[in-house]
């Protein structure tokens, strides 16, 4: 099952396994895609579907040093470098649109002001070209504002078509600025998009229509991650959070969106399960942001029809064979966390494939 093809949109997939977005920072100061990441990505065009990094739509959403936008000409150039190395290899890539809210500090962006739905900051400290600073406290955004922003966001997914990408995956997770507003803790507004769960899930949802308009809703993805307490988040009252996410989920399920991504520990739970219900479309799992996630627990989640496809992470770092390796129950490399978020070849391009 986990090796059977999957329609996606539009697209067929070659098998069940999706390479989520991963982090990798190697885009340089100017966030342009090069040869480097066009070798990586090419290496793992063998999975399902590849989704990129989260690249940034404007200045004031990068979060990261070397974080690939999707704003200038140049990235555009660089992303269609990736893309085209993709498909030469027969494989199949969406780009993850990431706005990074609150999740970043002016050194990062050059200078342009930290935004997020609320003037709440991160507790901790963020990495900077200048060494780690405490996360600052973001201008709240005006309710005038969130337009223009969500045209950004519908721009950048506009380019990442132009570059060549099979579609986008909007990152509603993890603690970004879609993540923002649908968390009551980092989303105090007044107005309409805050207070209630129907409230605090309109930006998100305002965003998806958006985008689908532009892109049609076979090439729009969207990842969330209920629970998932990271970067500041605190989703901690259970019947708020199914409240939030079940807003969020019925209301664009009649859009027929390519897939859902739900980033969660447990697969099985009613939560989760829920939203696939309420979803009724391709639904997509991840369970490893704190526990690798394993080949048995990839066969079981779809042998026991939790998920249509999994997203796996550091497996795929590792293995650009992982499809390989997983279906003939090959050894597979471990990865090496000091070079996630490293510079050059070292623990990006270098991970050897089986040897016959």
């Amino acid at each position: 099952m986990l090796f059977s093809p999957l329609a996606l949109g539009e697209l067929e997939l070659s098998n069940r396994l999706v390479m989520a977005p991963l982090t990798r920072l190697r885009a340089g100061d100017q966030g342009i895609p090069g040869s480097l990441i066009a070798e990586h990505y090419r290496q793992r065009a063998s999975l399902g579907l590849i989704v990129s990094e989260g690249t940034y739509p404007t200045p004031a959403g990068q979060s990261y040093p070397g974080q690939p936008g999707l704003v200038t000409e140049e990235q555009i150039a660089g992303w269609k470098q990736v893309t085209d190395a993709v498909h030469a290899e027969g494989g199949r890539m969406f780009a993850q649109i990431m706005h990074g809210g609150r999740v970043s500090h002016a050194d990062i962006t050059g200078g342009v002001e930290i935004v997020g739905p609320s003037a709440v900051a991160i507790e901790g400290e963020v990495r900077t070209p200048h060494g780690k600073q405490a996360y600052p406290v973001p201008r709240e955004l005006r309710t005038d504002e969130l337009p223009g922003v969500i045209q950004e966001i519908v721009t950048a997914s506009k380019n990442a078509i132009e570059a060549g990408f099979d579609g986008v995956e909007l990152h509603s997770a993890n603690g970004y600025l879609l993540h923002e507003f649908l968390a009551p803790n980092s989303n105090v507004r007044t107005d309409s998009y805050g207070g209630s769960p129907e409230n605090r899930a309109r930006f998100v949802i305002e965003t998806v229509n958006a985008v689908v308009e532009a892109l049609g809703a076979n090439r729009v993805g969207i990842r969330i991650s209920p629970e998932h307490n990271v970067q500041g988040i605190a989703e901690t009252d259970a019947a708020d959070v199914r409240a939030t996410y079940e807003v969020l989920v019925d209301t664009i399920a009649p859009l027929n969106l390519a897939y859902l991504s739900v980033l969660h520990h447990e697969p099985k739970s009613s939560l989760v399960q829920d939203l696939r219900e309420r979803f009724n479309g391709t639904f997509l799992v991840n369970t490893g942001f704190s526990e690798i996630t394993t080949r048995d627990e990839a066969f079981a989640i779809i042998e026991d029809g939790l998920a249509d496809a999994v997203v796996v992470g550091r497996p795929a770092i590792a293995n650009p064979d992982l499809a390989r390796r997983w279906r003939e129950s090959l050894p597979l490399n471990e990865p090496n966390a000091a070079t996630f978020y490293a510079d050059g070849a070292e623990g990006y391009t270098d991970y050897p494939f089986y040897a016959n």
